[in-house]
């Protein structure tokens, strides 16, 4: 019975904490996580420097302001003195933290210098003022030590939040004990709450409650920080799959992933009238049989980064990458009053640079590459397919199919680009002008895998 208990609290324990603070394994940190976190660390050190320097010069000032009631007796005012130092060493860190990441012990050490500066300028009142050490115990200058530990939350580390309490809880029972040990006849003392607030006693339990309060403080934040850290390193990991995703989409429609309201489902759809774009490498296998694998990718590489910016800089969307071919839309993401006639000049373009590379491959000794291109235009259907857990944008409609198929049928035309005559009506209509000068109307061509013949138009070479 005792047992059975005693597992039910161990396990609702377990489920506190880790309602609380995450799972042991939502706290584990890849490598790419921890090093984003550890650079905006060393971002949040250097705040924490800046806004310690100007606490230092807060404090400063107002010392420097306030009216001083010196005792006659008193030769050395040692508040100045601890600011300096305090000053200094608050300058020296700061200007490391822009030089250097921090190491833990540097930071370490730099708290509980933090703490025994703050205390020794509060300890410095009574010799100033020439009072009982008991008149220390009174400063607000105290709630500072609140400022310090709340600091170390910018961090998101939770162990130099406690740091900063213990050291703060030991440093004023320190106090504390040095006011009683002073006082050895007990006459400071009292358990009279007035008499403590008009008079230079020393009630115990006030201190006591400064301590804690200081401790339960730490704690708290401690714990909030902790929580904060493991969402913090969901966030990041999110927003590091998230970019490193979206390397595999176009721009675009990374950005509309990302910045969607609600998480793409299955049988979301849109149609709207838009071309689309297949390009391709002529005699591709033949070519790489002659290459090592190195150099086939290679190639591949040089292709898309000669194709891509140009499909890109007519704002067309690269959909997918098929071994040597390119599929791309225009008009698809978003409606597009252009997008016929973007897609024909991006063609034009398309087979001006891969002239320019031939060109460039031509007096490397190399074999010329033949890049055709064919495009369709009509009415498609854009939406996600796939599974719960395998999802895909994709392109479905008549326009998609035809373009897909006519690829080959370039080299039947003997051309290097192609397109459905509705392409070339529709981009007449958005602007496009001395279209005949470009393009040559081929009629009713036997397309394989398309049922009808077609009316195509071909780039004039």
């Amino acid at each position: 019975m005792v047992t059975s208990w005693c597992l039910k609290v161990t396990g609702a324990l377990k489920r506190l904490v880790s309602q609380f603070i995450g799972e042991k394994g939502d706290r584990k940190i890849p490598a790419r996580v921890e090093a984003a976190i550890i650079e905006q660390q060393n971002v949040s050190e250097r705040l924490v420097g800046w806004i310690q320097l100007f606490v230092v010069l807060i404090f400063g000032t107002l010392y420097a302001l306030s009216p001083k009631t010196f005792h006659p007796d008193a030769t050395f005012a040692p508040v100045p003195y601890v600011l300096s130092i305090y000053l200094i060493f608050t300058i020296i860190r700061l200007i490391l933290s822009y030089k250097m990441r921090l190491p833990g012990w540097v930071i370490s050490l730099s708290i509980v210098a933090d703490i025994l500066l703050l205390f020794g300028t509060i300890f410095s009142f009574h010799l100033q003022y020439m009072q009982p050490p008991s008149f220390y115990l009174k400063a607000p200058t105290v709630l500072y030590i609140f400022i310090f530990i709340a600091l170390r939350a910018l961090r998101f580390e939770a162990r130099y939040i406690l740091l900063s309490g213990l050291a703060a809880a030991v440093g004023w029972a320190i106090m504390v004990a040095y006011v009683v040990f002073m006082d050895d006849m007990n006459t400071m003392l009292t358990r009279d709450y007035v008499k403590y607030l008009t008079s230079n006693a020393v009630l115990i339990g006030a201190e006591f409650d400064k301590i804690v309060s200081i401790i339960l403080v730490s704690i708290i934040l401690g714990v909030a920080v902790v929580r904060a850290r493991v969402l913090l390193v969901q966030a990041v990991s999110q927003t590091q799959a998230a970019e490193s995703l979206s390397r595999f989409f176009s721009a675009d429609l990374a950005d509309q992933i990302k910045s969607s309201e609600q998480d793409a489902k299955i049988g979301e759809v849109v149609s709207r009238e838009a071309s689309i774009l297949n390009v391709d490498i002529r005699g591709f296998t033949p070519l790489t049989k002659r290459s090592t694998p190195e150099e086939q990718i290679a190639l591949i590489t040089q292709y898309h980064a000669r194709i891509v910016p140009v499909i890109s800089g007519y704002g067309g969307h690269v959909d997918k990458f098929m071994g040597d071919g390119i599929m791309a839309y225009f008009g698809v993401l978003a409606e597009s009053k252009t997008h016929a006639h973007d897609v024909l000049k991006c063609m034009e373009d398309i087979i001006k640079a891969s002239d320019v590379w031939n060109e460039e491959r031509a007096q490397q000794g190399l074999d010329p590459v033949i890049i055709h291109a064919s495009c369709a235009s009509g009415t498609i259907v854009f939406g996600v397919i796939g599974e719960e857990h395998r999802l895909e944008y994709t392109v479905i409609g008549d326009a998609a199919n035809v373009s897909a198929k006519m690829e080959k049928q370039t080299k039947i035309e003997g051309v290097r680009a192609i397109a459905t005559v509705e392409t070339l009506d529709s981009a007449v209509q958005q602007g496009y002008a001395n279209a005949s000068e470009s393009w040559e109307v081929r009629p009713q061509r036997v397309v394989a895998g398309v049922d009808l013949p077609i009316d195509v138009i071909v780039l004039r070479e």
